[in-house]
């Protein structure tokens, strides 16, 4: 993982995050000055950010806010007080509201981001400086240390290009803590279709059946927020296993980039799962990135020892398939 540290330092006011990666200077200044580049890693996994304004200039502004699962918003504005391209920028970085403006219970902070080169490519040190210790307290509070390493955890991916950062890889699955997991997967095949066969019954029924020997025998679909979908499996003539299904209802849907849903196991009064889906386009390929929120972390434990990364592959590659024939 890219982040090798992150620290708070309560006399001095500070919290410093250090990461390394394996790219030039100018490389990694470039993901953090291109906003279509910085939105893809800014938001920790769940919270993606999308930036509405970029004027890399001195006096000028950033625009930002992350949306949760659920619908939630949270808005941040950057306003950049230094810049010396391409080894380090200095913001002050502030929450604001849906309008714009600034939400004054919330700590505002100055920010100096960092890079320098180092023999295996570059480090990024970013430090975020207080104004109290109880802003400090309330910042940590709030979750910024884990969701800052998880977020720039996923900046990797960025600097590589999808197609060396996943390329080949299959199915990858990743806890993020106790109750998150994060699956990824490279598909060849546009954004569009990949989307299509996420949310159309025809499509769905070709692919998203696990491992070989099971049919899709009931597929239910309403994508629009508030609709509901439900999914049955029945094993095939020589095939052990029972008849089983998932439903649940669509919380939220971006078309093509995000979809999020519950999912229950039909029939049991196991809690529901939180699935957030996002897609993402490169050259021709789509990655799949599938956040999991477990109701605990023995949930997430028993449902990984089934073997579902190795159900989802089986899934995905006969995707891959589909999507050639469309």
């Amino acid at each position: 993982m890219p982040v090798t540290d992150v620290t708070t330092d309560p006399e001095a006011l500070t919290l410093t995050l250090t990461a390394e990666f394996a790219a030039p200077v100018e490389r990694l200044w470039q993901a953090f000055t291109d906003p279509r580049q910085l939105e893809r890693f800014w938001g920790p996994p769940g919270w993606p950010a999308t930036f509405t304004a970029f004027d890399l200039t001195v006096g000028g502004r950033a625009d930002y806010h992350m949306s949760g699962p659920r619908g939630e918003y949270a808005g941040g504005s950057w306003e950049f007080l230094e810049i010396d391209a391409p080894t380090r920028f200095e913001v002050l970085d502030s929450f604001v509201d849906e309008g714009g403006a600034r939400v004054e219970s919330m700590p505002t902070m100055r920010v100096d981001f960092a890079f320098e080169t180092t023999d295996a490519g570059s480090r990024l040190r970013s430090v975020t400086s207080f104004t109290s210790a109880e802003a400090l307290e309330k910042t940590v509070a709030m979750g910024a240390v884990e969701g800052s390493r998880m977020a720039l955890n996923q900046l990797d991916r960025v600097l590589e290009g999808l197609r060396a950062y996943a390329a080949g890889k299959g199915t990858q699955t990743e806890i993020l803590d106790d109750t998150h997991v994060r699956i990824t997967r490279l598909i060849e095949g546009p954004i569009d279709l990949v989307w299509r066969a996420h949310q159309e019954p025809e499509l769905i029924q070709q692919w998203l059946l696990g491992p070989d020997g099971w049919r899709m025998s009931i597929c239910d679909v309403d994508p629009a927020v508030g609709g509901r979908y439900r999914y049955e499996w029945e094993p095939l003539e020589g095939t052990e296993g029972e008849r089983f299904g998932f439903d649940g209802e669509t919380l939220l849907s971006d078309a093509p980039n995000r979809a999020v849903t519950t999912e229950h196991m039909t029939g049991t009064d196991f809690p529901s799962t939180l699935n957030d889906l996002t897609l993402y386009e490169e050259d021709g390929a789509t990655l799949i990135t599938l956040v999991i929120e477990y109701p605990d972390a023995q949930t997430r434990d028993i449902v990984l020892a089934t073997g579902m990364t190795d159900g989802m592959e089986a899934s995905y590659a006969r995707l891959e398939g589909a999507l050639a024939g469309v």
